[in-house]
């Protein structure tokens, strides 16, 4: 067996190094997640004020902001990594001598 195929337990990664490696390759991951959450708490602390609106309504309300927020993210993520792969290179590297 070749070494390759062996697992160890230094490339076991835990959850909170693999989201600071993801959150380095894609900036706007931590961004959709805050934002979610953000949303998502704001919407239960205004749950108890809702007045006359139904529960489920208001859930909604909420599932859908914090979704346009994660895809708002997601695409502002897209973006970005379209940027940076295909337009800064074209257009702002150094000519070649």
């Amino acid at each position: 067996m070749s070494s390759d195929n062996q697992w160890s337990a230094e490339e076991d990664e835990g959850q909170l190094s693999r989201l600071i490696r993801k959150s380095r390759d894609s900036p706007f991951v931590p961004v959709g997640i805050a934002g979610f959450v953000s949303v998502v708490s704001y919407g239960l602390y205004k749950l108890k004020y809702r007045r006359d609106q139904k529960v489920s309504i208001h859930l909604i309300h909420m599932r859908v902001a914090a979704q346009g927020f994660v895809v708002g993210a997601v695409t502002l993520g897209v973006l970005y990594s379209m940027y940076k792969d295909h337009i800064r290179p074209r257009f702002f590297s150094e000519p070649k001598k």
